[in-house]
């Protein structure tokens, strides 16, 4: 069959195997390459393997749930709108989630999310407290900080190119409701935004909705959105502490693939105008659902397809703190003036790095979904190259079409890697059509 990451490129033709028990998990794996998949939410080729693609979906069991202190075990195909589900009217919530609960937790592992609150405590990696990986010789490894450490840290942020996660145990974080106070914040330009995230630092979350499209001193106009976890105080009576979820219930659905020419420059530009002026205009202090606040995109079902049946490509690059400034600008002066266009752009503050292999590291990371076209590959051509120019790096959970070259440039980690695998004689069994290209 054909199969693809979330952005409908690149489609690569596969074996997809659906392993119901560890013993044929451990069968699939001794048989050749391969690489595991969880719901498919990686944007690009990291869980495809040209050979056999090993779909969890199965293995997807709560094992253990300690109200008193946190801790929950699952099965790695379980999905975090599931753990949200069963933990957060106990009071705990993950500690770090990405932009969407329609992941897995083994997912979450092998790329080692952040969120909108890593400057403050970082990725998910901080919170594990072990894995259980099926190794190419079958073997089921217990890694975790402290047992099997170095193979514990290259899968964490790994990418799935260690082995098979299997199980894995992490912390909740505590809450008393499922609110979040958000304060909105209007940022003229670049400079004013950066400003406003660096004044937050001791803030639990932020993130920024950037305009791509402004120029001049409005270049990089954002709406920036800090939040802290609402206590029981901050509710008004009657209200429930923790909201009902939209998960499993009737949602927006896109069912059919929107034309090519629909997202243009003019379009766009007419949707940043109007998000703008919507978001400065809205009350400054708001009390929404974590819902909400979290997924905002998981209330469309479908949203890829408004790419069109091409799908799309996302640019995610981090760059170092020192450089932030610069680079965003060079970044954000190139894409206003191409012909292209991206209607989700997303900015974030991120801490120190952490993780043999993980994408984070302290700075500024910026994300835009391009439609894909020769000419929007040619834009994220370019704006690799300034990322490199600035010390950063692409996001491999992102990534679907970065060259092997941009990727030794930007990160001397992938050939320490690309040696451990070698050196463990696991690069045969475990690759992804993603490894292969980036030759790691």
């Amino acid at each position: 069959m054909h199969l693809s990451g979330w952005g409908r490129f690149p489609y690569v033709e596969t074996t997809l195997a659906e392993p119901r028990e560890q013993t044929e998990l451990i069968s699939i794996i001794r048989s050749g390459s391969s690489i595991a998949r969880g719901n498919g939410r990686a944007y690009g080729d990291s869980a495809v393997n040209p050979e056999t693609t090993i779909h969890m979906k199965h293995f997807n069991r709560m094992l253990s749930f300690d109200k008193a202190n946190g801790q929950i075990a699952v099965e790695a195909g379980v999905m975090l709108a599931d753990v949200i589900e069963v933990c957060s009217p106990h009071g705990w919530f993950p500690p770090v989630t990405p932009g969407t609960k329609f992941v897995t937790i083994g997912g979450m592992i092998a790329a080692d999310v952040h969120g909108k609150n890593h400057h403050q405590h970082g990725s998910f990696r901080n919170f594990i407290d072990w894995i259980d990986l099926a190794c190419a010789n079958g073997e089921i490894k217990r890694c975790s900080p402290d047992e099997n450490v170095e193979l514990f840290n290259w899968t964490v942020g790994g990418m799935g190119l260690t082995g098979v996660i299997v199980r894995a145990a992490f912390r909740l974080r505590a809450i008393e409701t499922g609110w979040i106070n958000q304060r909105t914040i209007v940022a003229a330009n670049i400079d004013e935004a950066i400003d406003e995230f660096e004044a937050a630092l001791d803030t639990t979350y932020s993130v920024a909705w950037i305009d791509c499209m402004s120029r001049g001193n409005h270049l990089g106009r954002s709406l920036i959105t800090i939040g802290e976890h609402a206590k029981l105080l901050d509710l008004k009576a009657g209200s429930s502490a923790i909201p009902s979820m939209k998960y499993g219930k009737r949602q927006k659905a896109i069912k059919f693939d929107f034309p090519n020419w629909a997202l243009n420059k003019l379009s766009v530009r007419a949707f940043n105008m109007l998000y703008f002026w919507i978001g400065k205009n809205k009350p400054r202090d708001q009390l929404v659902s974590w819902d909400k606040y979290f997924y905002p995109l998981d209330s469309i079902l479908g949203w890829n397809r408004i790419y069109g049946k091409r799908g799309f490509s996302q640019f995610q690059c981090v760059i170092p703190l020192t450089n932030a400034r610069s680079g965003l600008r060079e970044l954000l002066n190139t894409i206003s003036q191409s012909s292209e266009a991206s209607f989700l752009a997303v900015l974030k503050r991120l801490g120190k790095q952490h993780g043999h292999f993980s994408f984070p590291m302290e700075g500024y990371t910026l994300a835009l979904d391009f439609p894909i076209s020769r000419e929007s590959m040619e834009l994220m051509s370019r704006l690799d190259n300034i990322t490199a120019s600035h010390g950063g790096r692409i996001n491999l959970a992102k990534d679907s079409r970065m060259s092997s070259n941009l990727l030794a440039k930007t990160d001397s980690r992938a050939a320490i890697f690309h040696n451990y695998r070698v050196s463990e004689s696991i690069n045969k069994t475990f690759s992804s059509n993603q490894s292969i290209r980036l030759n790691i």
